[in-house]
């Protein structure tokens, strides 16, 4: 009896240690840090209300799966793609973070899938070295030109103008990439 009851304990701590790895649990954040992101969260809340769509003619919408995430589609015209996706997102290190992903007709230019994913990496590479905005790749290989604004100094309402003034010229830098991206010779 006794080692039955010791394998169902055993059996019971192992499946209990499996459900809970299972189920992340996060770490609140300390009240005053949370207020605070909340405060930054509302403040871009705000500014995307009050300029985007004078800046770059688009709405932003407040992600349903992210509260501290804002993302808007703009259409162009553009020259070399069909679309951008903005994403702008509020982190709990007191940043925000814009990321602009090109979409040539309904999908991302994903990394794995450009006809020379050697040479569109390097491409974003020195295009990162010579523009305002970064070039990167997410964890799925969808690549973005990119920004990070750090807030220890307040709130810059300028800089987000700025860089949503930014958004519409990606479109010739697309169309550098085009070649590595489908083998293709970027619109003129």
């Amino acid at each position: 009896m006794e080692r039955v009851t010791l394998v169902l304990f055993l059996f019971l701590a192992v499946f209990a240690s499996t459900v809970s790895a299972q189920t992340p649990v996060s770490t609140p954040l300390p009240p005053a840090k949370q207020a605070k992101r909340d405060a930054t969260r509302d403040r871009l809340k705000a500014v995307l209300a009050d300029s985007a769509v004078k800046t770059i003619g688009v709405a932003f919408k407040q992600s349903e799966k992210n509260p501290y995430n804002f993302v808007a589609i703009t259409e162009g015209p553009f020259k070399n793609l069909n679309s951008f996706e903005i994403v702008i997102g509020v982190s709990i290190d007191e940043t925000m973070g814009f990321r602009i992903y090109p979409k040539l007709g309904s999908k991302y230019v994903n990394i794995d899938k450009a006809s020379n994913p050697t040479g569109l990496m390097r491409q974003m590479l020195n295009l990162s070295h010579h523009n305002f905005l970064y070039w990167g790749a997410d964890d799925t290989g969808d690549i973005f030109a990119g920004y990070t604004i750090t807030l220890e100094s307040g709130f810059p309402d300028d800089a987000v103008r700025v860089i949503l003034n930014s958004v519409k010229p990606l479109d010739e830098y697309v169309g550098q990439m085009r070649p590595n991206i489908l083998g293709q010779v970027a619109s003129h």
